[in-house]
């Protein structure tokens, strides 16, 4: 990446005045020395993703790279997070991760779904190239591109069309599915929710969670029930707690689509804060808490007040599990790193005058692999905790 910040000129091709938003850009140091091709991007903070180490990268050599490290992706994937009867959902392409920056592809079952996130991948010869390698490596029944709304915004890009990219049957094109983690099946509807869909990063961690839960359980931000699920699994009663309440709903379907869960499941819809603070006041106990709040800083400005968020958030479940319960505690915030929400839990530990044993230290699954020199790709943290 090359913030605006950085960029000490920008110098339009011979003939022109201008960079054409999302072209392709030789990039150099301030020596002239060539340090590569990246999309350009005339409205973002991010102006530059370097997409290869040569110069001056043609649009159809830059294409015909396209094809391939999707190919790379896609192969990956089935080593990484196979399709089984008890998994079918993954991610396929995460951005630069698979050195494919501003595009994003997730798999739930049948369908696939892309997110173009920069000007110069929201163009249509990328997407595609994008419907046909995954079209004719997946035989998905419907691949749709789903906008992020802010990134648009700050991306200054127009809506892309609501028609799916592909569809085996046009005439009436597959918009939902029910989808399995963890043989744990879940409604998905390409038309509703946050981001691509369900969060198919903590797979593991729900699976890890499950492993530990026992007793009453309580799940904050609980959002389409993931977590709250998982733990019905072992536990005797689960609350699942969200703010919003189409969010509750759809976790509501999804308890629906598992009557085999042995919990007695419930939903409240209420500020994690809020409902915290009033549940210690009166002296609530768990034997299992999960906190997954959405991520506090959006940007390096707001952490410090993320990192109160998560202190106070953390400080009230531990003080309401019982002696030997397990505190289940993640972020999903990039510019907070591991030890700064690990310090965290350490004060907020402190605070309550309990011992808190790390049981396990987690991230995202692997089929979210992480760029050792992009840390921004390591952005979720989770911890499996033992209070004494």
């Amino acid at each position: 990446w090359v913030y605006r910040s950085d960029v000490e000129s920008l110098v339009p091709p011979s003939g022109s005045t201008e960079i054409t938003p999302g072209a392709l850009t030789t990039v150099t140091d301030s020596r002239g020395i060539p340090l590569g091709t990246a999309l350009y991007s005339a409205a973002s903070q991010i102006t530059l993703r370097l997409v290869s180490p040569e110069a001056a990268l043609s649009r159809s050599a830059y294409l015909a790279q396209l094809e391939a490290r999707v190919t790379t992706a896609l192969s990956l994937r089935e080593e990484l997070a196979p399709q089984s009867a008890a998994n079918n959902a993954c991610r396929l392409i995460f951005s630069e991760a698979d050195a494919l920056p501003g595009i994003i592809a997730d798999r739930y079952n049948d369908l696939v779904i892309l997110q173009l996130l920069t000007q110069g991948t929201a163009q249509d010869d990328v997407r595609e190239v994008l419907t046909r390698v995954i079209g004719e490596s997946l035989h998905p029944a419907t691949i749709i591109e789903r906008p992020d709304p802010k990134v648009r915004e700050l991306e200054q890009l127009a809506a892309p069309s609501s028609a799916p990219l592909y569809a085996d049957d046009p005439s009436n094109p597959r918009l939902t599915t029910v989808f399995t983690i963890n043989g744990l099946r879940l409604h998905y509807d390409s038309s509703a929710g946050q981001k691509t869909g369900a969060f198919l990063d903590q797979r593991l961690n729900y699976a890890a969670a499950a492993r530990y839960a026992r007793g009453r359980a309580l799940d904050v931000c609980t959002y389409h029930g993931g977590f709250a699920l998982h733990l019905a699994q072992h536990c005797q009663q689960v609350t699942g707690v969200d703010a919003s309440r189409s969010a509750l709903e759809t976790a509501d379907r999804n308890l629906e689509l598992n009557p085999e869960l042995k919990a007695k499941v419930q939903w409240i819809e209420a500020d994690a804060f809020e409902l915290l603070r009033e549940y210690e006041a009166a002296g609530e106990h768990y034997d299992t808490i999960v906190l997954d709040p959405p991520a506090f800083a959006k940007s390096k400005r707001a952490t410090e007040g993320a990192l109160r968020g998560y202190k106070e958030l953390n400080l009230r479940a531990i003080k309401m599990l019982q002696p030997g319960g397990t505190l289940v505690t993640c972020s999903c915030s990039h510019h907070i790193s591991p030890a700064e929400f690990t310090g965290v839990v350490a004060a907020a530990a402190s605070d309550a005058g309990r011992t808190v044993q790390v049981l396990e230290t987690r991230g995202a699954a692997p089929d979210h692999p992480a760029i050792l020199t992009l840390p921004e790709t390591s952005y979720l943290k989770c911890l499996i905790c033992r209070t004494t």
